[in-house]
Formats: C-alpha cells, sequence, structure tokens
C-alpha cells in the first residue's frame, strides 16, 4: 500500500482513496459520478478568474481613500482573512472523514450538512441577495463603461476641455434589453465559451489598466499622495473622509468575493490527495496572485492620479491617449459584464422557478418548437426590468460596490467557515481557539456593518443631486 509523507511522518493513505470504481467502462468517484480531474493548477485558475473581475477598477480610489500605509495593509489583511476562512470553508467539502465522507457539492449544502436549521436560510438570503446585488452593480458598471467609450472618442474628436459628458440612463436600459433576451436562453450552465470569454475579457482590462497606470507614473505628472490618502480639509471634511473611508474598506471586500464559489471549485478536484489538501494549495497560489495584481493596479493607479483617483479607473478619464485602447478595455468591461449577469442570475432564476413548480406544475410546461414557458418569460424579463429600474435609480458605482462587498464578506466569507468549521471540528466553546475564531467574526461583522452603512451614505448622497434621464456625468 502506497504512503505519503507529512512532517517528516510516514502516513499511509486511506483504504478507500484508490480504490476504482468501475461501470459501464466508465472511472467513477466515489459518489457514483465520473471520476474528477482536477489539480491544484486547474483551481487556481478558476480562483484567479473569480478574483480579479470589475473590483479592480475601484482599487484605485480605494487606495486615494486609505493611503499609502493603511491602504496595502488593508489588502494584505483582507487576503489573509480571505485566506484563513477559505481554508476552513475547504474542510467542510466532506462530512466527516476528508477522503471518504459525504460529500457537498454547493456551498448551501455545506452549511445544511455541518449547521442546518435557521443557518440554512440566512445563508440562501445571504447568496440570493448578493446575487440580486450584483446583477444590479454588473449592470451598472457595464453602461458607465460603454458611456465611456462614447466620451473616449469625444475627447479624441474634439479635445480634453469639450463637454463630453454622457447621461448612462439609455446605456442601463440598453444593458437591460440585452439581459432579457440572455435569461430567456435553455440551458445557459453548457454556454462554457461564455465563461472563457467572460475571464479572458477580465484579464484583458485590469491588465491594461495597470498598464496605462504604469505609463501614466512614468511620464506624469502626478497627482499628489500622501499617508493617509484623502486629507481632511483640503479633500474632503472630516465626515467624508470617514464615511469615504468604511467605503473603500467595502470596495476591498468586494475585490476578494470568491468564497461563495468555493465548494463548486472544490467539487471538480481528483483524489488523492484529500480535495481540502489541494484545495488550501490553491487558495494560496490564487489569492497570492490578485492580491500582487491588486497591489499593482491599486498602488500604481494611486501614484498615477493620487487623491483625486477617480472611483473607476478606466471611466474617469485619468486616461485620454491611446484611446483606442481605452475603448478596447472599456469594451471588455461590457462583454465580461454580459456574461457575468447571467452566471450570477441564472441560480437565482433556477431557485424561483423550481420553488414555483414544486407548487403550481403547470408553470413548468412548455410550448411549441421554441419550448416557450410563459411563466419563465414573464418572470425574468420582470427581474431584469426591476434591475435595470433600480440601476436607472442609482447608478453609483464605488457605493454599490461597497454595498456588494459588505453583503458578502462578512457573512459567506467569515461568518459560514467559523461557524461550521467550530461545529465541525467541536471546538469546545470559550477555549482559546474558539475565542479567537469568533473574535476574528465579529471585528469582521463590525467592518461589514461599517462599509455597508458608508455606502448605503453615499447612495443616499448621491441622490440628493441626482436625477434618473437627466444628470450627465
Amino acid at each position: 500500500m502506497g504512503g505519503g509523507r507529512r512532517g517528516g511522518v510516514m502516513e499511509l493513505e486511506h483504504p478507500l482513496a484508490t480504490l476504482p470504481r468501475i461501470r459501464g467502462g466508465i472511472d467513477l468517484d466515489d459518489d457514483g459520478k465520473d471520476r474528477r480531474s482536477g489539480t491544484v493548477w486547474t483551481a487556481t485558475a478558476h480562483i484567479i478568474t473569480a478574483v480579479i473581475g470589475s473590483g479592480v477598477l475601484s482599487l484605485a480610489w480605494a487606495m486615494a481613500q486609505l493611503g499609502w500605509v493603511t491602504g496595502p495593509v488593508t489588502l494584505v489583511l483582507f487576503a489573509v482573512i480571505t485566506f484563513y476562512t477559505c481554508g476552513l470553508l475547504a474542510d467542510c467539502y466532506r462530512v466527516g472523514d476528508p477522503v471518504t465522507g459525504k460529500r457537498n457539492y454547493t456551498y448551501t449544502e455545506a452549511v445544511k450538512s455541518n449547521l442546518g436549521g435557521w443557518y440554512v436560510w440566512f445563508c440562501g438570503f445571504c447568496q440570493y441577495a448578493n446575487m440580486f446585488g450584483t446583477g444590479i452593480g454588473y449592470t451598472i458598471t457595464a453602461s458607465i463603461s460603454a458611456a465611456a467609450i462614447n466620451k473616449s472618442n469625444c475627447f479624441h474628436w474634439h479635445g480634453h476641455d469639450a463637454d463630453c459628458s454622457q447621461n448612462t440612463s439609455a446605456y442601463i436600459i440598453g444593458f437591460g434589453v440585452v439581459q432579457v433576451l440572455f435569461s430567456q436562453l435553455h440551458n445557459f450552465h453548457k454556454l462554457w465559451w461564455l465563461s472563457i470569454i467572460a475571464a479572458i475579457m477580465s484579464f484583458c482590462y485590469s491588465t491594461i489598466a495597470v498598464g496605462l497606470s504604469i505609463a501614466q507614473t512614468i511620464s506624469g505628472p502626478l497627482g499628489k499622495t500622501t499617508m493617509t490618502g484623502t486629507q481632511v480639509g483640503v479633500d474632503v471634511d472630516s465626515a467624508q473622509k470617514v464615511w469615504m473611508t468604511f467605503q473603500a474598506l467595502g470596495n476591498v471586500a468586494f475585490a476578494y468575493s470568491y468564497a461563495i464559489i468555493l465548494i463548486e471549485i472544490q467539487d471538480t478536484l481528483r483524489s488523492p490527495p484529500a480535495e481540502n489538501e489541494t484545495m488550501r494549495r490553491a487558495t494560496s497560489m490564487g489569492i497570492s496572485v490578485t492580491t500582487a495584481f491588486y497591489m499593482l493596479c491599486g498602488c500604481l493607479g494611486y501614484s498615477a492620479f493620487g487623491n483625486g483617483a477617480s472611483g473607476n479607473i478606466l471611466t474617469g478619464f485619468g486616461f485620454y491617449d491611446p484611446f483606442w485602447l481605452v475603448d478596447f478595455a472599456n469594451a471588455c468591461i461590457v462583454v465580461h459584464l454580459v456574461g457575468g449577469f447571467q452566471v450570477f442570475c441564472q441560480p437565482l432564476f433556477a431557485a424561483v422557478e423550481g420553488a414555483v413548480a414544486a407548487r403550481w406544475p403547470g408553470s413548468a410546461r412548455e410550448h411549441g418548437a421554441a419550448r416557450l414557458n410563459v411563466f419563465r418569460l414573464v418572470w425574468r424579463t420582470a427581474f431584469v426590468a426591476v434591475i435595470t429600474l433600480l440601476a436607472i435609480l442609482m447608478p453609483f458605482f464605488n457605493s454599490i460596490l461597497g454595498i456588494l462587498g459588505s453583503i458578502a464578506f462578512w457573512p459567506l466569507t467569515v461568518f459560514f467557515p467559523v461557524e461550521m468549521y467550530i461545529r465541525q471540528r467541536q471546538v469546545p466553546r470559550f477555549s482559546t481557539k474558539w475565542a479567537a475564531l469568533q473574535s476574528l467574526s465579529f471585528v469582521c461583522f463590525l467592518v461589514t456593518v461599517a462599509a455597508c452603512a458608508a455606502s448605503v451614505q453615499g447612495v443616499l448622497d448621491s441622490l440628493k443631486t441626482y436625477v434618473p434621464f437627466k444628470t450627465r456625468s
């Protein structure tokens, strides 16, 4: 029997870990499904793809609120917390034995297996609220980027002092129409190529943002930077400084939110070695790469534009030239978010339609060769219409990202992993480890509350001067 070495001690592999399971000539895993083939490298790629997204666009602004000291420290702290809690979550993939225990295929299944009761309801609420909110955030971000393409061309042809302001409401409606059409597609989950395109687009615009920041830093002139970020009495007043600092924390949290899909990534891994070991290594590499990338984007963006860094580095027009490259980057954002919107909303569609079909079986009936389903057509169209309306009423990039980051960070990245780990490992109440874990959860809860409150305050302040279909930016 084979063995593996860990910490200088020879360990025997679990006797069932390598037992072949064959049915109909197909190699099967211990749960009867086709044998998984994922490795630490594929998992790392999934993590990087999931983490690096539109959140990277706000990091220069977040750095401007936090400064040279607190900004990088905050990025590192969020990375460390995410790495640690994702390790706890990885241990919850199987119930009991880490090699032969029952698998949990989704985050909600893991919560149900380890905690049960009201935790399952709370987890579902957090997940679906996050999906709904992400739909609004993606709609806003895509429309701002689409408008920025026209602004970029206007500045190129008419000069940097021209009035090239745009009203984003029309772009929001256009994005909504596209999503109504995409929402009606059958078997959207089989359109794997859309995820690949979205990942490529994400990498492209993130890399362009870093490259343009480097070019701006080298060529100058540079914006004013400080150790503490925006200065009270110069850039902002004292109240604004507090609110925007907390809002920046929400933006950073949004940039690191991927725990919601960790279990799904882990379910692609082959075994042996145990999936939780592979996932810890993948998480370490994935978060290390993304943190280094975030440091580059945030710090270089801040060095280029200083305390006046815009909320979205690619649409705030610190960059004018080469205009075609700015256009391409913003087009990449739009393409990425067209697919990203559906990736987040399709699970919500499926949950609602499954619940309705269970109560009223006739609602699932399809008609004709086009497989038209009246309930699906009406419900999905209404859903996209509500998201579009809310995006028109609140098209505020940084505030919405702050709200989304705060909603996802504490419950999904910290609270549930900590509670499941305590329950699974039977950590004694009031022991040193229990107190440390609960203290971490409580501190992150306070950060979440502060970030959410500040982001809501940002929305309320912006609403005082914003008029739908009239305000231009």
